[in-house]
């Protein structure tokens, strides 16, 4: 923003949503909000009259919803627009939709709690806001559900229920997680995610993602079974980790601290499995703003594990994997669509790199006297 402050636009028909968002971005340092409206034909001469960078809009108001203004504004103003929802699964849904048609991010609107929970709103929402403003704009597109997908198993040869695969995205991953799930083949190792999003949004965005993935999607449940053809999305607001016993791998969920300014965190989750499963994981970092799960990477990295990150030509905000590249964590980059396969060419070339060693080691000890035949033979 060449060091100028960034301008934003509240839309919601509510006056006391409009008070308490101007009041928790009015210490945000580089943001002012320049106006609010109560519908979108208010909003419109706002746009007019202030420029706005980012508009923060609301999804149910009267003459016109936040779902149609924003195709409207995606038309003629591609501005970021950061949808504001309440919590009802109706809404939760439609502001997924928003963020198919193009909108930058969601935030949960205001419910009381006092002034940590406000205070943690400010942060949340300043963060979106400057992830927003250096948002790159993507027309939408929507992965086709009718792909073939040949058989994981069949493509590497190798049994999916040896591997893990954890992603960590941010700003632009639902998206990115949606059009690499929409490629994975039905027996795909197992998958757990950490997609930065309000608790209230993680299972309308599992069932949608469910929508779309030959796998089954669904948002994690404390004590979830680890299993091939599975994915799990972690519910907003709780750190979610793996564990292993005997090795069977299972969801759990911990404390709600922050880590990296997020709950739940990627890092969190990239370091479970790398204590977990080391070499027989795979570690995908896909768009995102700041760093979190950039370090969980290169953990997961110098655990042998297979790391991807997602190349900057397809991120919305190339920030999270820009971090692990320079940190040395990332292996391999790819598009979203094109990581599945990737994976599958990848652990196939691991294994078999894997069974010469074994081989060669085996040849090496059949041929190579061991000391104590050696010392038998100088005797005689």
């Amino acid at each position: 923003m060449d060091g100028r402050e960034i301008k934003v636009l509240i839309v919601d028909d509510s006056a006391l949503v409009r008070s308490v968002l101007q009041r928790v971005l009015s210490s945000a340092q580089g943001i002012i909000v320049v106006g609010g409206a109560k519908d979108p034909y208010e909003a419109r001469e706002q746009i007019i009259a202030h420029r706005p960078d980012v508009i923060i809009l609301d999804i149910e108001m009267p003459r016109m919803d936040g779902l149609t203004f924003l195709h409207k504004l995606q038309a003629h103003y591609p501005v970021p627009v950061i949808m504001c929802s309440g919590v009802a699964p109706s809404n939760s849904r439609a502001a997924l939709e928003a963020m198919e048609a193009g909108a930058t991010d969601v935030v949960a609107k205001p419910t009381g709690g006092g002034p940590v929970a406000l205070a943690r709103l400010a942060d949340d929402l300043t963060e979106k806001i400057r992830a927003a403003v250096v948002a790159v704009h993507r027309p939408p597109t929507v992965p086709m559900i009718s792909l073939t997908v040949a058989s994981f198993r069949r493509a590497s040869g190798l049994d999916p229920s040896r591997w893990l695969v954890a992603i960590g995205a941010s700003t632009g991953g639902t998206e990115a997680i949606r059009a690499l799930l929409a490629r994975v083949p039905p027996d795909f190792p197992p998958v757990v995610i950490v997609q930065h999003m309000p608790e209230a949004f993680t299972k309308s965005f599992a069932e949608r993602l469910n929508q779309f993935s030959p796998a089954t999607v669904c948002e994690a449940v404390d004590g979830d079974l680890l299993a091939p053809g599975r994915a799990f999305v972690a519910r907003g607001e709780i750190q979610m980790t793996v564990s292993f016993s005997r090795g069977v791998g299972r969801i759990c969920y911990g404390g709600k601290e922050l880590v990296n300014r997020h709950c739940p965190s990627v890092d969190v989750l990239f370091d479970s499995v790398a204590r977990g499963v080391g070499p027989r994981a795979v570690g995908v970092l896909l768009t995102g703003m700041g760093a979190d799960g950039a370090r969980g990477l290169l953990n997961l990295r110098h655990a042998g594990a297979l790391t991807v990150a997602q190349d900057q030509d397809s991120c919305v905000v190339y920030g999270m994997p820009k971090v692990a590249a320079e940190l040395g964590a990332v292996q391999h980059v790819a598009r979203p669509a094109d990581i599945p396969e990737l994976i599958t060419r990848q652990l196939r070339e691991r294994d078999a790199t894997e069974e010469r060693a074994a081989a060669t080691s085996r040849l090496h000890n059949e041929f190579t006297p061991n000391e104590s035949a050696r010392g038998r033979g100088l005797k005689r």
